[in-house]
């Protein structure tokens, strides 16, 4: 009975990768996490992709991204 290829060893028999380059923005592709947010931060997000037509989550990753580019600090005081 023959065995069935993977698709690794399908793309290694058909494709000659030995002069392959390695994607310089391979780092720079996002990570997906789960977070726990306020419903008011949600619902403001979302009316902010409403109007924008971005989307909340590109929106949400667009303000975090400014904060960490313009090195913006938490203000927290406890009571």
């Amino acid at each position: 009975m023959k065995k069935d290829m993977t698709d690794e060893e399908f793309l290694e028999k058909e494709f000659d990768f030995s002069k392959a380059i390695k994607n310089p923005y391979a780092n720079r592709v996002k990570r997906t996490i789960t977070i726990n947010i306020d419903n008011s931060v949600y619902d403001y997000f979302k009316d902010q992709s409403k109007t924008s037509g971005i989307p909340y989550q590109t929106l949400i990753n667009m303000y975090l991204l400014d904060c960490v580019q313009n090195h913006r600090e938490l203000d927290i005081q406890w009571k």
